[in-house]
């Protein structure tokens, strides 16, 4: 800015970036009220510095002093623009009464400067607080990217996330959504961006918090930094004092986008070949010697097979050649992991959690094709409840309905079962569907889900699927194997817990110092 113009960036509403109406239904900058600098201005001792490109030969510079403009005077400086802020609120002892300590302002600050680098990847940002550089980010280009996410997000981030890019019409979006085994305790890394602006919306919110609903921890935070553009006169930037809030035309629209959007992303969080490890999600080493171990063939060894349920006892065999990023089973492991042999190393699966979530899939897949499969009973069960677990029960008859159960009350305690999904033919019955109400009456907390069916079919799946100390045949645990590999979401069970984990080859070799 040249000295004539300095003066005139300090007056109210001068550098406004709307000239009709037109141009606030279709806000394209971050800033359009011209309303900052004289704000700013008029509560601390604010300096500006600045000196065109071109055409002049010195800089200028303009103070304000509580809202009171000093005249301009010549400054050196190079070409750019400086601003400068010192005793903020000097002038307004009221206000800064409620500035907390140093390290919780500071904080603020650097968050919000967290927030500006991942908006603008091709500008560059420094932070410094006394003496000390807290954070430096050089301007980079599309390769660049991943480097300022690590610089912002720490290493660990990205090695546990998906990218995502989706376009819709006239939305897209972009950006990196988190493993669920990546969860966190707080949600300290939730970025979102509109059009290039930080925004804490809760349709958005909302959107993600869904999408991530039978994959997550309960009271864990996924973490995730996702970018939405769309056409201008879809969304209003104009309904938050601070602009951290917007407005779209269509919410649902743009919800449901967001949602299928990241819900296929995850989707595709299954075993697969050269996949990240679900206990583990973090970089590691290819195994060095030469060539991979072939899998050997075991014998069932003629020992009679405990039952297991009918949707992994009858899977059909993966053809020979086929790829099995899980392996060959070997063994079971205290009746809780599946121990399996792969071409990358020792893999081990929660058999629970791993059946848990082929069950719930499979459920819903199910209920939304045709129905899940059930059988009416010659004889009802009857089970004998408490009165309000019953009143419960009939309050969500649809779910149960839609989850292959016909049910009724014999009496004010006593519910008779009359129609049962086929899954649970020469199962116990009655202790089952008992679990499953005791489960739901703790208001699905364990299970975090939403949606009355899909919390119902996620309580029944973790009730029905194998549990611990159940002894498994080597064909059946390779078919839980195959099953898994198959299954969308099968990195993690419905509670969001890994259900396998790896160890490579060359993590082996560390182990017991082998080529040392």
């Amino acid at each position: 800015m040249s000295a004539d113009e300095l003066p005139i960036a300090l007056a109210r509403h001068a550098t406004s970036k709307i000239s009709s109406l037109a141009d606030l239904a279709a806000v394209t900058t971050l800033g359009f009220r011209g309303e900052a600098l004289p704000s700013i201005g008029s509560v601390s001792r604010l300096r500006i510095l600045s000196r065109p490109r071109c055409g002049e030969d010195r800089a200028c510079e303009v103070g304000v002093e509580g809202g009171r403009v000093n005249p301009a005077r010549p400054a050196p400086h190079p070409p750019g623009t400086s601003i400068e802020i010192r005793d903020l609120f000097f002038n307004v002892p009221a206000r800064r009464k409620f500035v907390r300590s140093e390290a919780t302002e500071f904080g603020h600050i650097m968050r919000w400067v967290e927030r500006l680098a991942l908006s603008r990847f091709d500008v560059s940002f420094r932070l410094r607080h006394g003496e000390r550089r807290v954070f430096d980010a050089p301007a980079v280009d599309a390769a660049g990217e991943e480097a300022r996410l690590t610089a912002v997000l720490g290493p660990e981030f990205l090695p546990r996330a998906v990218a995502l890019r989706s376009v819709a019409g006239p939305a897209g979006l972009s950006g990196w959504v988190g493993l669920p085994t990546a969860s966190r305790a707080q949600p300290d890394q939730q970025f979102w961006f509109v059009n290039g602006r930080s925004v804490r919306d809760r349709l958005l919110s909302n959107a993600v918090r869904l999408a991530y609903r039978d994959v997550l921890y309960h009271g864990r935070h996924a973490a995730y930094v996702l970018y939405l553009n769309l056409d201008p006169h879809l969304v209003d930037v104009n309904a938050h004092p601070s602009k951290l809030e917007v407005r779209f035309r269509d919410g649902r629209q743009v919800h449901d986008f967001v949602f299928r959007a990241i819900e296929q992303a995850l989707a595709g969080t299954s075993p697969s070949a050269g996949a990240l490890p679900a206990a583990a999600a973090a970089p590691q080493r290819p195994y060095e010697a030469g060539g991979a171990p072939q899998s050997l063939d075991f014998a069932d060894g003629g020992r009679d097979p405990w039952v297991l349920a009918a949707s992994v006892r009858d899977l059909a065999p993966a053809p020979s050649g086929a790829a099995q990023p899980l392996g060959t089973a070997l063994a079971q492991l205290h009746g809780i992991y599946i121990l399996s042999q792969s071409a990358e190393g020792l893999i081990l699966v929660d058999m629970h959690a791993a059946h848990e979530r082929v069950l719930y899939e499979k459920f819903k897949a199910d209920e939304a094709a045709h129905g899940i499969a059930s059988q009416h009973l010659l004889e009802p069960i009857v089970i004998d409840l408490k009165s309000h677990e019953l009143d419960a029960v009939l309050e969500d008859r649809l779910s149960w309905e839609r989850a292959g159960f016909e049910l009724d009350a014999l009496g004010p305690t006593r519910l008779a079962l009359r129609r049962v999904p086929a899954l649970l033919a020469g199962a116990d019955i009655a202790a089952t569907v008992g679990a499953v109400i005791r489960d739901l009456e703790l208001d699905a907390g364990v299970h975090h889900l939403d949606g009355a069916v899909d919390k119902f079919l996620g309580t029944l799946a973790c009730r029905t699927s194998i549990h611990a100390h159940r002894r498994l045949t080597l064909p059946e645990m390779n078919a839980l194997l195959r099953q898994m590999e198959d299954t969308e979401r099968a990195n993690q069970c419905n509670h969001g817990r890994p259900t396998w984990a790896r160890l490579t080859l060359s993590q082996l070799d560390h182990l017991f110092l082998r080529g040392r």
